[in-house]
């Protein structure tokens, strides 16, 4: 493979913030040189026994009765209670509906007519005056649809204000949502709220209100081999309509075909719309009913240990099997691939037992699996405190014309970056080094709509002569679907879900969205957050490079030191001239935004900086949204300087020293440094290494 040079260049480029010299080494020589643990959030190892498992009979007692109350009477489009989360219909909506047996109430004019019952979920948490207020607002949607006298898009939102309460956040979000399904909840920073599901009126636009109710009661109920049909509709362009619509929204999970009705005039016969789920393939057995009864998702929480394995294949090979799809895993971070990590993850739809029975299969894949136990929920990205890194530096060596000694030079700069701190620049990984296309290139693509391109972006072959090369070369000059599935080794589970989805839906814009959507939002919105990475390494190199260490007007800081990077913007702080010329913040309390639709930029010649590189890239205009794929981008902010944690050296296999440590194996002829530290979530060992060594890694 050619020599990424343009990366290497742009990642050399980038600038250090202390002055010692360093000195040279090796990396990653082998796994066991690189080992990453991760920190949870109660500040324990995930390596070690985990002592306080989340345990689904813990949740909030009247999480546990939720489902024994009597069913609610609804305002017009009543629903069952159904399992949450079930169908992202919206950004944050999911959708419930109620049995053919009970009664619809209706909404005429300004009067919304309501039957009271004793067991109303909305009143345990709503206080009487809120609940009222939000009825109003159903009411005034409702109306607001069927005088069509205004876009309904510009109608207001509806704020119940922050519930601080996780599981209690999570049961208003059902209700609401059970009770009106025309309306939509979003979460803010804890605060819910309120939305008009634009979804739903679209589909009354084209079938009735009934029928659109019962199909989204088909969605959430998600039962195997089933189908729904909408009525016989004679209408050919009707029936495209509906089609189009169907397929467009959710063709990820369903698929649709016309069939004549039963029993009809065969001259001139009524077609019928059918619906069904799309077929999954479960290689290794299908979920128990246990696994799955009465709605209860079942959630297993474990430690992973993978070795020189990316994250992405070592989750589709997992999914492959326990008979799940790649979005039913969570984790709070992505980890390295040429190393030795440990993390914990969540895995949906599978029962501990089941985990535990393929651990000596997933063990040839240099897997395994402990620390399982049941939990109540999935994990979140950032949900961590941090890793812990063990780390061998092989090979050392002063730099060029550098005549010092050795030990001195690691010492000294070892100490400075203990005490300074080191640029907390992105790491390369992130970016595919070493690789044609980068990740970031990708989400520029996506970013910018252009479906197409992001696939043939992904689908970039590298200069290697294997099957996987070969398959994206044939790929490119073809565009055969088909024809390239028969040549990706089936371990690419990535690029087999992807050319799967291309050879369904065919390679045109609007097959390439739903070729995307083979993958998990995490990852879809990975490669948006990879090209927002590179933009803020560039940001932080010109701020370092314009103001240096001195904090100034204009700049952005943060109030709390005890965030990370997820905080709101009423934490972030903008320097007055005042408190410039009074030195009033330090250079470590200095953050820069990471893209997104929610974050200010400087008002200096960083704010500046950041409009011109939006210009350069096409994305003027750009909302970091992407609604086609689901993706909603906020941004955050990110410190410009880290410190390490905990930080302890040592030289070994030289004569003074001698040591022999377990699980590392030491050649005694040459000197290598062991080095241990800790990092917030986020920061990057390689970036500190490199800040240590004054060395591109």
């Amino acid at each position: 493979m050619e020599e990424d040079t343009d990366y290497k260049v742009w990642f050399s480029s980038l600038c250090f913030i202390n002055g010692h010299v360093g000195f040279h080494g090796t990396i990653k020589s082998s796994p066991s040189d690189f080992i990453v643990v991760e920190i949870n959030e109660h500040g324990q190892l995930v390596n070690k026994t985990i002592d306080e498992p989340v345990l689904v009979s813990k949740m909030l007692p009247e999480l546990n009765n939720f489902a024994k109350k009597p069913k609610l009477s609804l305002q017009n489009l009543p629903l069952d209670n159904k399992e949450e989360n079930t169908l992202a219909v919206c950004s944050n909506g999911d959708q419930n509906h109620q049995s053919e047996s009970e009664k619809k109430d209706t909404v005429d004019g300004r009067t919304c007519k309501q039957k009271e019952e004793k067991a109303d979920v909305l009143s345990s948490f709503l206080d009487e005056k809120t609940n009222e207020s939000l009825d109003q607002f159903a009411c005034d949607i409702k109306e607001k649809w069927n005088s069509e006298t205004e876009s309904i898009e510009q109608f207001p939102e509806f704020s119940l204000g922050r519930i601080l309460d996780k599981n209690q956040r999570a049961s208003l979000h059902s209700a609401i949502r059970q009770k009106f399904p025309f309306l939509i909840t979003v979460g803010k920073n804890s605060e819910i709220v309120v939305k008009p599901n634009l979804e739903f009126k679209e589909l009354c636009r084209l079938v009735s209100e009934e029928e659109a109710l019962d199909f989204f009661k088909y969605l959430d109920a998600k039962k195997e081999n089933s189908k729904f049909t909408f009525k016989p509709d004679i209408n050919k362009a009707h029936r495209k309509a509906v089609h189009h619509f169907v397929n467009k929204k959710f063709g990820n999970l369903v698929e649709t075909k016309s069939f004549p009705e039963q029993n009809n005039n065969a001259s001139n016969p009524n077609i019928v719309i059918t619906v069904r789920f799309r077929e999954k393939t479960h290689k290794h057995g299908k979920r128990s009913v246990v696994e799955c009864q009465e709605g209860k998702i079942v959630h297993t929480a474990f430690t992973l240990r993978k070795e020189n394995l990316e994250m992405f294949e070592a989750v589709g090979f997992l999914a492959i099997k326990l008979g799940v799809i790649p979005s039913d895993f969570s984790y709070a971070g992505l980890k390295d691939k040429k190393a030795i990590t440990y993390q914990a993850m969540v895995v949906r739809k599978v029962t501990p037992e089941r985990l535990k029975n393929i651990e000596k299969e997933i063990a040839k894949k240099r897997m395994n699996v402990f620390n399982i136990r049941s939990v109540s929920d999935s994990l979140r990205l950032g949900q961590l405190k941090g890793n812990h890194f063990d780390i061998i530096i092989r090979n050392l060596k002063n730099k060029v014309n550098d005549s010092a000694n050795l030990r001195e030079r690691i010492q000294e700069a070892i100490e400075n970056v203990k005490t300074k701190g080191f640029v907390n620049y992105y790491g390369p990984q992130r970016f595919g080094q070493g690789r044609k296309v980068h990740t970031d290139q990708i989400g520029l693509a996506l970013l910018k709509s252009e479906m197409v391109k992001a696939v043939k972006l992904f689908l970039t072959p590298e200069d290697l002569e294997d099957p996987v090369n070969r398959a994206k070369k044939f790929f490119l000059q073809t565009e055969d679907a088909k024809g390239t599935l028969s040549l990706m080794p089936e371990f690419k589970v990535r690029e087999r879900a992807l050319l799967e989805a291309l050879h369904r839906f065919g390679m045109t814009e609007e097959g390439c969205i739903q070729a995307w959507f083979s993958f998990p939002h995490s990852m879809r919105i990975f490669y948006i957050h990879a090209y927002s990475s590179k933009i803020w390494n560039e940001a932080v190199s010109y701020r370092l490079a314009t103001y240096g260490s001195k904090v100034v007007e204009g700049d952005l800081i943060c109030l709390d030191e005890d965030i990370d990077e997820y905080f709101p913007n009423n934490k972030v702080h903008l320097v007055t001239e005042e408190e410039a010329a009074a030195s009033t913040y330090a250079i470590h309390q200095v953050v820069l935004p990471v893209l997104g639709y929610n974050t200010q930029y400087p008002k200096n010649k960083v704010g500046q900086w950041y409009r011109e590189i939006l210009s350069r890239d096409g994305l003027q205009a750009c909302r970091f949204k992407v609604p086609a794929l689901k993706l909603n981008v906020p941004g955050c902010y990110r410190h410009i300087l880290k410190h390490p944690h905990n930080l302890s050296y040592q030289l070994m296999g030289d004569l003074e020293t001698n040591v022999k440590m377990q699980g590392f194996h030491i050649d005694e002829t040459t000197v290598s440094l062991l080095i241990s530290f800790d990092l917030d979530a986020s920061c990057y060992a390689t970036v500190c290494l490199r800040e240590i060594m004054k060395h591109d890694i």
